[in-house]
């Protein structure tokens, strides 16, 4: 254990038995995290907190990135920030179909009867209020025990682009290309340039491990 602190021993009813509890902060191996445990398992401390879930920071991603547990291909390491990687855009793009019918959201609903597949040699027109699938220039493939988070950047954001509408979440033990799910939400047209550094990626730590296998598991194109 590198560093220990902050315990508070909370005494609280959970119906009618009366719980200890012990608030933790904590600093191991590089990880920190905020844990709360039973007073009668603080014996076996050590093990509980390196279960905690955590944000890997720079360093901790060079490392994994290093030991060859995280794999970006291609990778560039000046793309790592203080706590995520930046990931540029390709040039495929599923663009939405002018028709007039309904869609039905179901658990069978296939974007591919709605959306049409092209490539762009150098930009891409997206209007307002429109929106198009990307996708990213760099494959991440992760071990069973880290899963991350898609995030816009900021810069882009301020100008009403957006690059993932709800699906963010991304599943421990992927290794495929990250689909962008892009709108224009402010009043003007925007250009779309692929290899710009159009997002960034947050790694997270799981408790426990598991390996995607679903429907987009070796998604490789938009």
């Amino acid at each position: 254990m590198d560093a220990l602190s902050s315990f508070v021993f909370v005494v609280g009813n959970v119906g009618q038995s009366a719980i200890k509890c012990v608030y933790i902060t904590f600093i191991h191996n590089g990880w920190s995290g905020l844990g709360l445990l039973r007073s009668g398992e603080v014996g076996s401390l050590k093990r509980k907190v390196c279960m905690l879930m955590s944000i890997l920071t720079r360093d901790e991603i060079i490392r994994e990135v290093e030991s060859g547990r995280i794999k970006i291909d291609p990778f560039v390491k000046d793309a790592i920030g203080p706590a995520s990687i930046d990931l540029r855009l390709d040039n495929k793009f599923r663009v939405f179909k002018k028709i007039n019918e309904t869609f039905d959201i179901t658990e069978d609903a296939n974007y591919e009867h709605v959306t049409e597949y092209l490539e762009v040699d150098d930009r891409f027109l997206l209007l307002p209020g429109e929106s198009v699938l990307g996708i990213t220039l760099e494959r991440l493939t992760l071990p069973g025990d880290v899963c991350g988070w898609l995030e816009g950047r900021s810069r882009f954001a301020r100008v009403g682009l957006t690059v993932h509408v709800t699906a963010g979440f991304m599943q421990p033990g992927i290794s495929n290309k990250q689909v962008l799910e892009i709108n224009n939400v402010s009043p003007i047209p925007l250009y779309l340039y692929p290899g710009t550094f159009i997002c960034q990626f947050i790694f997270q730590k799981c408790i426990g491990e598991a390996q995607y296998q679903g429907r987009f598991a070796d998604q490789l194109k938009p």
